[in-house]
């Protein structure tokens, strides 16, 4: 009896220094600390490089909008702050680093998971959490939901990987998010402004300093197809920060950059595609994160390489540096009469 006691104590102890241990960041390398319920903070030599918010409250409708969806913030190199956007503003369903699909087809009825009404998409637990010297990387099951009550539409891994990136450039985030249809087919019908992976500034951004690099000559945004990256440029309480979203040659052809609004949401959205019932569809995107200026084309082509697993060195292309277009104020619209699909972001 003493000595099954004294095991017992010994284990639980032992959980604890373990619990102990995991929740002190180490001086060097990466580390992940769980807020549980709330966020899971991804560090860096013991500062805060990412957050990645995935609380779920519906105890009321202002609860549900600020969590709604879960996005991952990019923070400052001093990690104090975020860089990216939270909750609330003009256009409260742009957050950080996210995924979304404003028309989405399933089961005879259409679903928009960009602007998020009547529906969450909701994390359900974390399958991976390990971090070392060299990088961080969890993944998170998410449901997305269709009707109350009903099986979800799509169940998405959301993969997400840190590494340093070498200088001048700071950190390189993989997303990779593999969309499941279990329930049935599902239709992703996007455009360029309510779709895609996305990532969106703080939104006290000064918006007369945002622009955008192509690799590519006389580049259209508009227009050209399955670019291998493009880069955005914006001024945050008069510091420079440069991101740069790169395409993986294993994405869907077709995909189009929206990149050209001066508040900065910018991002890949794919061509209209159907998720067979029982199937999935894996999309693969890196973000290049700077302070100051945008990194030179050589570092950014050695980035793209080395995320595809290029055999050889990519010829270094021309590029086009564009300012960012001006965006008309929102127009403020009655709740019964507003059209997301025709809302400016």
């Amino acid at each position: 009896m003493l000595s099954g006691l004294l095991v017992a104590l010994f284990a639980t102890a032992a959980v604890a220094a373990d619990s102990e241990s995991a929740a002190k960041s180490p001086a060097t390398g990466f580390s992940l600390k769980d807020d549980l319920g709330q966020y899971l903070d991804i560090l860096l030599d013991g500062k805060i490089v990412g957050r990645y918010m995935y609380a779920h409250d519906t105890s009321s409708e202002a609860k549900r909008v600020e969590t709604y969806k879960p996005y991952l913030h990019i923070f400052d190199a001093e990690g104090k702050a975020p860089i990216t956007k939270g909750t609330g503003g003009v256009f409260p369903h742009h957050r950080a680093i996210f995924i979304g699909f404003n028309k989405i087809a399933f089961n005879g009825k259409n679903y928009d998971r960009w602007h998020m009404p009547g529906g969450e998409i909701v994390h359900q637990k974390f399958t991976e959490q390990k971090a070392g010297p060299d990088e961080a990387t969890f993944t998170s099951l998410t449901n997305w939901d269709s009707d109350k009550g009903k099986p979800p539409l799509l169940v998405e891994t959301r993969t997400m990987t840190f590494r340093r990136a070498p200088a001048p450039a700071r950190i390189m985030v993989d997303f990779t998010s593999v969309l499941s249809a279990p329930n049935g087919a599902v239709t992703l019908s996007p455009d360029p402004e309510h779709s895609g992976v996305q990532y969106r500034p703080a939104a006290e951004l000064d918006t007369q300093k945002t622009e955008y690099v192509f690799p590519k000559k006389n580049a259209d945004a508009r227009k050209d197809l399955d670019l291998p990256w493009v880069g955005e440029s914006y001024t945050l309480h008069g510091n420079r920060y440069s991101i740069v979203e790169m395409n993986h040659p294993q994405n869907p052809k077709g995909i189009k950059y929206s990149a050209y609004r001066d508040y900065g949401r910018f991002g890949a959205f794919i061509a209209k595609t159907t998720i067979p019932a029982g199937e999935s569809l894996t999309l693969k995107f890196r973000f290049l994160i700077a302070e100051g200026e945008m990194p030179p084309t050589e570092i950014i082509e050695k980035c793209w390489d080395d995320f595809t697993g290029a055999a050889s060195p990519t010829a270094v292309p021309p590029i086009t540096t564009k300012p960012a277009e001006t965006t008309a104020p929102a127009k403020t619209k009655a709740p019964a009469k507003k059209k997301p699909d025709s809302a400016p972001a």
